[in-house]
């Protein structure tokens, strides 16, 4: 009489012969899919296949049942997927007492290639990784890293493994001071370094709101009872029309001031121990004392809060009388964002028109909703009533009531606690709309021409189709650069859904990486569905041995304020499931370099992929 066991197990052959005929079947019926493949990634394109086969089964089941005879239960069958199944069912015929099984099939991998070719895969995109680490670190450049050796030479002492130039950020020649900062500081610490460019691609973003006015503030410093601790620190320079300039912070004398314009007659009266008197844009009258000459205008001290409007009259005074009279000069607009409550409309219009708040008449009557532009022409063509939208990384949402061509009418349905503030150059997302616009754009295709002989790779954003991948691989031909790595960013509801087709488009000019774009995926998949399509990436990833980049606010706090949250480290130690680990810039990023290096060297021998590795505990004996 047979076992337990080999009953169970000989039941279990014919659900799992299933699963594997039906993987050998996939795979037949796209031979025409992998006769398109690079022959070096040709068994990497037959394993997703086979493991996209056996993931349209619900096989949870079945994986209890093999668990508890003691076998594999298929949960690490992604780099190996047909080797996996065929180990079973030879396990499965043996407790049975039946023969060996026969297999026509020849996997394409085996427990010990498939691992192989995704650490090949990854060294010949992303280089190798400094330490004992087997993931890299990735490290996103702030505008000073132009100008900073000693800043790159840090972060490349520290564990930096690949550069990224931002292209939504700075200019060409600026990309080329970084890198060429970067080979300096691989000379001198013998260390290599990969340069990685990501493409802007066409950002949907809000745009220009109308300003309010043309103002700049100054306060003095006060202690904790109001006493004047330092007064306000003023610098009176001539009017020069130059946006964003006036009202900026600027060092001089090795000071602190607040660069104000004045008209260029009245400048040339002022001398030290004048008065400025004006009447701010409050109504309250304010003085600011001119205590000295310096650096083509003059330094001013005022000991009270004031608001400077421009173009509003100021008077020059002098030994208690008022010698002259001008205007203050071109000053930054003052934008307020728009305040939006849940139930509230909001008006989308093209880009060119201006955004304003809502308006109402005396009686409280709504005159007209609150407008703001957004950047993209091609929503107004796409988005249809009923379509969620969500602004600024999905603080502020809401549904589509109407679109009319070129204007679309949206009811806010989600904001913070208090109401939302929407701003102008914040993001937005429409995860329901099937937008059909180009992944490269015109600045894509420039910046793409002018950096690709000195970097390594090239991120592709705003991914939805295998269409965009064919127009990069094009380009690239174009340009002579097949050698050029490319990561798809996976940002967009729909670049997921489409992911298995793009992975093999992908695969027909490698090398290609991943990149998991958290922040716009989170709110394009919905937060609460993040960690399971982060999962289900790393997973078709680790099938195709395409390596992974985990992207978006790790170690942020770190980052950005010099000590890390203890969700950030845990995030950080997740992060290690991965091939590489984006940081983003702030002021003590060689600092997160070192932690995270440190963690992943730890997590390392405790961890592989999915899999635990049972490394002797660091607790004491029992």
């Amino acid at each position: 009489m047979s076992s337990p066991a080999a009953l169970r197990a000989q039941r279990l052959i014919v659900p799992l012969r299933e699963l594997y005929d039906q993987a050998c079947a996939v795979e037949g019926n796209h031979a025409a899919d992998i006769a398109a493949i690079d022959s070096a990634f040709d068994a990497s394109a037959r394993n997703l296949l086979h493991y996209l086969a056996v993931r349209q089964h619900d096989i949870r089941p079945l994986q209890t049942e093999l668990a508890a005879l003691g076998l594999s239960s298929l949960g690490r069958l992604e780099a190996h997927t047909l080797t996996t199944l065929q180990a079973v069912l030879v396990a499965l015929h043996r407790l049975s007492d039946q023969p060996a099984p026969k297999f026509a099939e020849h996997p394409p991998v085996t427990f010990f290639t498939g691992p192989m070719l995704l650490n090949q895969h990854s060294l010949q995109l992303l280089g190798e990784p400094a330490g004992k680490r087997m993931v890299r670190i990735m490290v996103t450049m702030p505008s000073e890293a132009a100008t900073d050796l000693a800043l790159i030479r840090s972060l490349l002492a520290s564990g930096m493994d690949v550069m990224r130039i931002n292209c939504a950020h700075d200019e060409p020649a600026d990309w080329l001071a970084m890198i060429r900062n970067l080979r300096q500081a691989e000379r001198e610490l013998g260390r290599p370094c990969k340069v990685y460019a990501d493409l802007a691609g066409p950002k949907l973003r809000t745009g220009a709101i109308t300003p309010l006015s043309h103002l700049v503030k100054f306060r003095p410093q006060r202690d904790a009872k109001g006493r004047v601790l330092q007064p306000a620190q003023l610098w009176i320079v001539a009017d020069e029309p130059t946006p964003g300039t006036a009202g900026d912070r600027t060092a001089t004398g090795g000071v602190d001031l607040t660069r104000i314009p004045v008209d260029a007659a009245l400048l040339a009266q002022i001398a030290p121990g004048d008065e400025l008197r004006f009447v701010d844009a409050r109504g309250r009258k304010r003085r600011i004392l001119i205590t000295e000459a310096q650096a083509q205008g003059f330094v001013g001290q005022a000991e009270r809060t004031g608001y400077i409007e421009q173009g509003s009259p100021v008077m020059l005074w002098r030994n208690g009388e008022q010698v002259a009279a001008g205007r203050w000069g071109s000053l930054p607009p003052l934008v307020l964002p728009l305040a939006l409550a849940i139930g509230d409309h909001l008006r989308l219009v093209p880009e060119g028109e201006l955004g304003h708040p809502a308006r109402y008449g005396k009686d409280g009557q709504l005159l007209a909703m609150a407008q703001i532009p957004i950047t993209l022409e091609a929503v107004f063509a796409a988005a249809q009533p009923g379509e969620p939208i969500w602004f600024d990384d999905g603080k502020i949402g809401g549904q589509i009531v109407s679109n009319q061509g070129r204007e679309i009418v949206v009811v806010i349905t989600q904001t913070p606690p208090g109401g939302g503030k929407l701003r102008a150059e914040k993001g937005v997302n429409l995860p329901a709309t099937k937008l059909t616009i180009p992944a490269l754009t015109t600045k894509d295709l420039a910046d793409l021409a002018f950096l690709v002989e000195y970097i390594d790779m090239v991120g592709l954003s705003f991914v939805h189709t295998p269409a965009d991948i064919e127009l990069l691989h094009r380009q690239l031909d174009e340009l002579g650069a097949g050698n050029v790595g490319i990561v798809l960013k996976i940002e967009t509801q729909q670049a997921f859904e489409h992911l298995p087709h793009i992975l093999l488009t992908s695969l027909r000019k490698p090398p290609v990486g991943v990149m998991v774009a958290r922040g716009d995926l989170a709110v394009e998949v919905g937060f609460e569905r993040l960690a399971e399509v982060q999962e289900e990436i790393l997973w078709l990833c680790e099938a195709a041995h395409v390596p992974v980049i985990w992207a978006t606010q790790v170690l942020e706090s770190m980052a950005k304020r010099g000590m890390p949250s203890r969700a950030e480290v845990s995030d950080a130690v997740m992060s290690g499931r991965a091939e590489c680990v984006m940081l983003n810039k702030g002021p003590y990023i060689p600092a997160a370099v070192r932690l995270l290096n440190g963690v992943l060297e730890r997590m390392s021998t405790h961890q592989a992929k999915k899999r635990s590795m049972l490394r002797k505990l660091s607790v004491s004996q029992v």
